[in-house]
């Protein structure tokens, strides 16, 4: 993990991830975030939802260039949950502000469950979503995950299991 994190340092890493949801894509952020604050990072941990809120919810120029600039400082930002939810276009241009503010400077791990070719269908125009896709896979670490939700296995092992005992 720390081999990772050096190279982020050096190459200002992207980490994304799309996978359909239930696969892990959190606890590997959660667990790249703790390896960075072990190694004496400055790492903020939040969903995409909770940042544009916030910043959404600034209600002067000053305040918000004061949380943009807060996010743009740490030496690692996470962000959660990326696609779970459509953005209209102020959302849009603030996470394309604060992705820009760290792009060549800071390391963001980002997870997602869409593939880049459909982040058109989350940003209110083609553009900002090819605009950021373009800065956020420049120097990108990009990491794909395959398989099936556990949650929805261990779902499926819970009625299993209930099954079984009704059975017996």
């Amino acid at each position: 993990m720390i081999s990772l994190l050096q190279r982020a340092e050096i190459r200002r890493l992207f980490y994304a991830e799309h996978a359909a949801q239930g696969l892990g894509k959190t606890m590997i952020a959660q667990n790249i975030a703790h390896q960075a604050v072990l190694a004496g990072y400055h790492v903020l941990f939040t969903t995409a939802a909770q940042l544009l809120l916030d910043l959404g919810g600034q209600e002067s120029a000053r305040g918000l260039a004061r949380r943009l600039h807060y996010y743009g400082q740490r030496g690692l930002l996470v962000l959660d949950e990326l696609g779970y939810l459509s953005y209209d276009a102020r959302a849009a241009d603030l996470l394309f502000q604060v992705v820009s503010r760290r792009y060549e400077r800071k390391s963001l791990v980002l997870t997602t469950n869409l593939a880049f070719s459909d982040w058109p269908t989350i940003f209110p125009n083609a553009g900002s979503a090819i605009a950021l896709v373009d800065r956020l896979v420049h120097h990108a670490e990009i990491i794909t995950i395959e398989g099936e939700s556990f949650r929805r296995r261990a779902a499926e092992q819970t009625r299993t299991a209930s099954r079984s005992k009704r059975a017996s």
